[in-house]
């Protein structure tokens, strides 16, 4: 079992630690809504990963995997979320956005970020590619065994995003003390969330 899960936790934390559109949606929050909208978000985020583990253990990720159309409504559904943030962003005034898009309440926040994570399709593929192969008795209670590999994901998921909201929320303060850079997180904001959409469409 240790031969397993040590390989596993190795790669998730490889890929969590690499560009994509969850950490910098975390930073993105963090930096212009601080460490706490930050962490919230990272709470939304992984709770996310339920449902892709579910979609795994019971077979469901692999008739989204199966079917063409299905797999592209949920791209199209999940761009077309990320660019509504964008217009979001656009419409906001430069002062305000220097905290962020329009303050939300904790549990916008977390359901934001719980949204993100379950309408990216990469993340559904890439759980029915990656976790078959750390099943450690392929032959026994597969669910349980998913729903454990799962769970190891969101921890060191909300380890690695949590300390990437710590870290961008001491950049908040400095950009409080700018008004100007008000304007430049107002585009980076637009272009991030424009960028991640094109991404998950292609």
């Amino acid at each position: 079992m240790l031969l397993q899960l040590i390989p596993f936790l190795t790669a998730s934390i490889l890929l969590t630690l690499s560009p994509g559109p969850d950490n910098i949606y975390v930073l993105v929050q963090s930096i212009s809504n601080g460490k706490k909208a930050g962490i919230v978000t990272t709470l939304g985020l992984v709770s996310g990963i339920l449902i892709h583990t579910s979609l795994v253990a019971f077979g469901v990720s692999a008739v989204i995997k199966a079917s063409p159309v299905l797999f592209t409504l949920i791209k199209v559904f999940g761009a077309l979320y990320l660019f509504y943030l964008a217009y979001k962003v656009f419409k906001s005034d430069s002062t305000i956005a220097i905290k962020g898009v329009p303050e939300k309440s904790s549990g916008s926040l977390f359901r934001q970020g719980f949204i993100m994570n379950v309408l990216n399709p990469k993340v559904t593929i890439f759980f029915l590619a990656f976790f078959p192969g750390f099943l450690w008795e392929p032959e026994g209670n597969t669910i349980l065994q998913f729903y454990l590999l799962g769970f190891l994901f969101m921890i060191q998921a909300l380890l690695i995003f949590g300390a990437v909201a710590l870290l961008a929320g001491k950049i908040s303060e400095y950009l409080m003390q700018h008004r100007r850079s008000g304007d430049f997180l107002k585009w980076i904001q637009v272009v991030v969330f424009i960028g991640i959409g094109i991404l998950i469409l292609l």
